[in-house]
């Protein structure tokens, strides 16, 4: 059911009549804030994002980490998808479902890439996602997904993990197969340290991903996506479909991590935008996979850096380079439409992350003006809003520490569905020293 959108006068009278303010340290008051968010939305939704304004705000995580809590104790949500190694996360799932490693200490590394392991919310997640399934009155038990490409800033996975969890599941229900297909890939597949060499992010010349072996394996990679597929109703029958599913999903990422690969390897003057683009579709495929996966058993919340779950193109100035792509939160809006819903996250202050005062007029300053000290605002994707004042809206001062940090734009409007500002943010426990 459409409801009507109301129509502001001016962009204070809008924040003024909408603003739900809530509290990180009042349940009750924070829940119904939840409750009235979520009561908006069609029961069409099967993804809800979160997007965080940088990597670095405790208190975003805090707030992702209940807002999760709320989303599975009171509105149907199964799982938790954050923006980490997709491959490496199923070591993690293993913990929370009590199986493999003992201790978090066990997984806080080989299960999280981009060093969030360590961050001290993420260990509070995954240990209450960990009791919560421990407790038999639940009976749908909680799945921790990783949506992000195995790719660094500083250099890309090698695709043998990926390869082998499909080969190994081949050699499970066909090992003469299974065996053939690896002692062709092994040899192809080479040293790791070739794959991961950081130099080749900054010189494609340094990059094996066009090489001989490197063509060859994606051709033999094709071919095995291609015996999946023909094999479906048999394989389906041997191991299930769920486990099938999986295993074409774990091919697909293999495949576009060697084309990920192969993009490295060229020269050329849009070259960086490509690969930021490849990870964002990457990401919308395994965050549509994940979907399907959790349906029947519950709705899937995910959560990432705002600039990956927005509508809009992201823009990134490096150095004197603006590089433009579409992030996953544009291709899942075409791929879900009303399914997916997503909420933006901004702050006022963060003095640990060097973001000061917002400067009067902007955005920023507006919002963190209202009661708080934190609020839910709809956008209603940009309608009903003044224009003129939008588009003349200014933005304020970036970090001096933090890099991942990006104010709100008048494009912020139209990108997210809701706007959770926080007044004020510390910096994440057991988050790397910023300069």
């Amino acid at each position: 059911m459409t409801h009507p959108v109301p129509t502001y006068t001016t962009l204070d009278d809008w924040i003024a009549r909408e603003a739900l303010p809530f509290s990180l340290d009042e349940p009750k008051a924070f829940n119904a804030a939840v409750d009235q968010v979520l009561s908006s939305p069609d029961d069409s939704v099967e993804l809800l994002g979160l997007g965080e304004a940088l990597h670095g705000g405790e208190d975003i995580l805090i707030l992702r980490n209940r807002l999760f809590q709320r989303l599975v104790e009171a509105h149907g949500y199964s799982a938790i998808a954050i923006e980490s190694s997709f491959p490496r996360a199923h070591i993690v799932n293993e913990y929370v479902a009590s199986r493999g490693p003992a201790s978090y200490e066990e997984i806080q590394d080989e299960g999280f890439s981009h060093g969030f392991g360590r961050l001290d919310a993420n260990r509070e997640l995954v240990e209450w996602m960990r009791q919560y399934n421990s407790d038999p009155f639940h009976h749908i038990k909680l799945q921790f997904y990783g949506f992000d490409s195995p790719t660094e800033m500083v250099g890309s996975d090698s695709p043998r993990q990926v390869l082998h969890f499909v080969l190994d599941y081949l050699t499970s229900v066909d090992p003469a197969r299974g065996q053939e297909y690896r002692q062709r890939f092994d040899p192809l597949l080479g040293q790791d340290t070739d794959w991961e060499n950081p130099a080749a992010m900054m010189d494609p010349a340094q990059s094996i991903g066009l090489s001989p072996a490197a063509t060859t394996l994606r051709i033999e990679t094709e071919g095995l996506i291609s015996e999946l597929h023909v094999r479906r109703p048999e394989l389906v029958a041997m191991s299930a479909e769920r486990r099938y599913l999986e295993v074409v999903h774990y091919a697909r990422v293999a495949r576009q991590l060697q084309n990920y690969h192969a993009t490295v390897a060229r020269a050329s003057s849009d070259r960086t935008a490509k690969l930021l683009g490849m990870r964002d579709a990457l990401m919308a495929d395994n965050l549509v996979y994940m979907v399907a996966r959790e349906r029947g058993r519950g709705k899937v919340f995910a959560f990432a850096h705002n600039s990956h779950l927005r509508r809009g193109k992201t823009e990134w100035q490096l150095g004197p380079d603006l590089h433009t792509w579409w992030p996953a939160g544009a291709h899942l809006h075409e791929m879900l439409g009303s399914r997916y819903i997503v909420i933006g996250s901004a702050m006022g202050v963060s003095e640990a992350n060097g973001i000061g005062q917002p400067e009067p007029g902007t955005l920023e300053g507006r919002l963190t003006a209202m009661p708080g000290p934190a609020r839910f605002l709809p956008t209603h994707r940009g309608q009903g809003l003044p224009n003129a004042e939008i588009t003349a809206l200014p933005t304020r001062s970036s970090s001096a520490k933090n890099p991942t940090y990006f104010a709100l734009t008048p494009q912020s409007l139209t990108d997210f569905d809701w706007l959770a500002i926080l007044d004020a943010t510390t910096y994440s426990r057991g988050g790397p020293s910023l300069p």
